[in-house]
């Protein structure tokens, strides 16, 4: 399993155009073999006393935090999907490749990828 990680902030006024993205790239993503999407929206985030979602976005008045992730079966699969994600046309739907579209500041969020160290579920 691997797992790409995303925390970005997006206007609380454009919700519903995340949401519209993000369920366009779950299209996308699960043609290229992507097992699972989870787009998660502030509810309860507090301030940290040193860091915290808020000041690692740098999110500005009017902003919620996304916490997102998607999973894969394992790197080599995530790393082969990227470039061809990006070359699917259906990304221009949505301003990809220039975020002039996007319902957020690409340039505020942040990602990486990760191999699960525990996975628990009931």
């Amino acid at each position: 399993m691997y797992v790409n990680g995303f925390v970005l902030a997006v206007p609380s006024d454009k919700k519903d155009e995340y949401k519209q993205v993000a369920e366009k790239f779950w299209e996308i993503a699960k043609d290229y073999g992507a097992k699972s999407q989870i787009e998660c929206w502030e509810v309860d985030v507090p301030d940290g006393k040193t860091t915290d979602f808020r000041r690692a976005v740098k999110c500005e008045d009017g902003e919620k935090v996304v916490f997102s992730w998607v999973t894969w079966e394992d790197k080599a699969t995530a790393d082969a999907s990227h470039d061809k994600m990006m070359a699917d046309p259906r990304m221009k739907d949505f301003g990809a490749g220039n975020g002039s579209d996007m319902p957020f500041d690409g340039k505020r969020m942040i990602y990486g990828g990760f191999e699960p160290l525990v996975w628990q579920e009931a």
